[in-house]
C-alpha cells in the first residue's frame, strides 16, 4: 500500500512539475511575443493585420485605451513622439506594436503603438533626393586624409571643374559593398578607403561659386569602366562578352536583374559626341526629352533615389542617358559597340549600366568618362528603422 501511495506522489508531484514547465515556457513564449515591429498589411474597424519584418503575420485589436504615438523618420528618441489618432494609421504604416500582457481574448490587445508614417517617410526621402542632388557628383582626383579635403573632378556638359569636398568627424562617410550599387547597402568606411578614379557623391552647403562644399554626407564607391565591342552573349547564363578596347582584351560581365540596358539611336549618339567635343551643333535637345530639370534622373537601386545633378549641361546629357530606350541581353549583336560601367567582387563582374548604339562616342576621347560620371546611385533615406 505504501509503495502505492508513493508511486501516487510521485505521479502527482511528476504533473504538478510539468504543469509548472509548461506554464514557465508559454510565460516566456508570451514574454517573447509581447513586442514586435512590422508594417500594417490591413485595417479592420478597432483591428489591425501587422507582417513584421520576418515575415510573420498578427493581429492586433487596439482598444480606446491603447496608448498610440507617432515619430519621424529615423528618430531614436522615443521621447520625441506625438499623440497621434487611431484613424490616422494607414496600410504600408510602420508601427511597434507592445502587447498588454493582461489581456485574454483570443485576439491580443495592443498596449502601446509607436507609428511612423509612410507619408513621413516619403516626405524624409524627397527632401534627402533634394539635397543629394543638388550636391556634388564625380569621379575623385586626390585625397587628403589629413585635412579631410576630397578633390571632385565634376562634369558639366563638355567642361570639367575641380571641387573640394570639405569633411569633419561630423561628416557620415558610406562605401558601397562589393559588388553593390545599392545605398542601402553602403557601410560606414573611413576617408582612407576612398581612392583616386573612385566615383564619389556629397551632400552639404556650397560655397557661392560651387567650388567646394562642407559636406555633411558622402557615399563613394569603385566602378570599372569598359569601351568595347560584343563578341558574343549568353542568355542562359545571362552574360555578355566584349573586347575591352582599352585593354584589347576579352571581359565576361554578369547582367543581373538589376542592370540597366539601354541603346542610343545613330543621330543622338553623333550629336552627343559633338557636344562633348564643346561643338554647339550637338547641343540640342533631342529625342528623348533631355531637359535641364531632375525628373528623367533615376538611381539605379530598386525603388529609386535622387536625381544626381543640380541641372545644366551635365543634366541634359544624364537625362538623354536615361531616357535612351531600354533593351534586352538578347538584343545585343555581336559587333556591338558599347560603354558598359560594373562593379567588382570577388565572383567577377557585373553590369551597372550598358550603353549601346555607342559608335561616335568611342571616337570621341571625350566621352571616355561619360558613363564613369554617369548617374549610378546616389544617396537615398535611410527610411524607417
Amino acid at each position: 500500500m505504501r509503495n502505492e501511495c508513493n508511486t501516487r506522489s510521485f505521479a502527482w508531484l511528476g504533473l504538478v512539475a510539468l504543469a509548472a514547465f509548461q506554464l514557465s515556457a508559454a510565460t516566456a513564449v508570451r514574454a517573447q511575443a509581447t513586442r514586435y515591429l512590422g508594417s500594417i498589411a490591413a485595417v479592420n474597424g478597432d483591428t489591425l493585420t501587422v507582417k513584421t519584418d520576418a515575415g510573420d503575420v498578427h493581429q492586433v485589436q487596439v482598444p480606446a485605451t491603447a496608448i498610440l504615438k507617432r515619430i519621424a523618420p529615423g528618430e531614436k528618441d522615443l521621447s520625441k513622439a506625438e499623440p497621434l489618432e487611431y484613424s490616422s494609421l494607414a496600410v504600408g504604416d510602420r508601427v511597434l506594436i507592445t502587447l498588454d500582457p493582461s489581456s485574454t481574448g483570443a485576439t491580443p490587445q495592443a498596449a502601446r503603438i509607436i507609428a511612423i508614417k509612410q507619408a513621413d517617410v516619403a516626405k524624409k526621402k524627397e527632401t534627402e533626393n533634394a539635397a543629394w542632388s543638388q550636391g556634388v557628383h564625380g569621379l575623385v582626383k586626390s585625397i587628403d586624409t589629413a585635412a579631410g579635403v576630397i578633390t571632385v573632378t565634376t562634369r558639366m556638359g563638355p567642361a570639367t571643374k575641380d571641387v573640394a569636398v570639405n569633411t569633419s568627424s561630423a561628416t557620415v562617410l558610406k562605401r558601397y559593398a562589393p559588388g553593390s550599387v545599392r545605398f542601402d547597402d553602403a557601410q560606414p568606411a573611413p576617408i582612407a578607403a576612398i581612392q583616386p578614379g573612385d566615383q564619389l557623391w556629397a551632400r552639404g552647403t556650397k560655397n557661392a561659386d560651387g567650388s567646394a562644399i562642407a559636406a555633411d554626407g558622402v557615399v563613394s564607391g569603385s566602378f570599372r569602366s569598359i569601351p568595347g565591342q560584343v563578341i558574343s552573349t549568353d542568355t542562359a547564363a545571362s552574360t555578355v562578352t566584349v573586347k575591352d578596347l582599352a585593354t584589347k582584351k576579352p571581359v565576361t560581365v554578369r547582367v543581373t536583374t538589376d542592370a540597366q540596358l539601354r541603346r542610343l539611336d545613330g543621330n543622338m549618339a553623333t550629336m552627343l559626341a559633338a557636344r562633348l567635343k564643346g561643338n554647339p551643333a550637338g547641343g540640342g535637345r533631342g529625342a528623348y526629352g533631355g531637359g535641364g530639370g531632375s525628373g528623367g534622373q533615376r538611381n539605379m537601386s530598386q525603388g529609386g533615389g535622387p536625381s544626381s545633378g543640380p541641372g545644366g549641361g551635365r543634366m541634359d546629357l544624364e537625362t538623354i542617358l536615361e531616357r535612351a530606350p531600354q533593351i534586352q541581353l538578347s538584343a545585343l549583336k555581336k559587333g556591338d559597340a558599347v560603354m558598359i560601367v560594373a562593379a567588382e567582387d570577388a565572383s567577377g563582374l557585373s553590369v551597372i549600366k550598358l550603353l549601346a548604339g555607342v559608335e561616335p562616342l568611342l571616337e570621341a576621347p571625350e566621352a571616355q568618362d561619360l558613363l564613369a560620371s554617369w548617374s549610378l546611385s546616389s544617396g537615398e533615406g535611410e527610411g524607417a528603422q
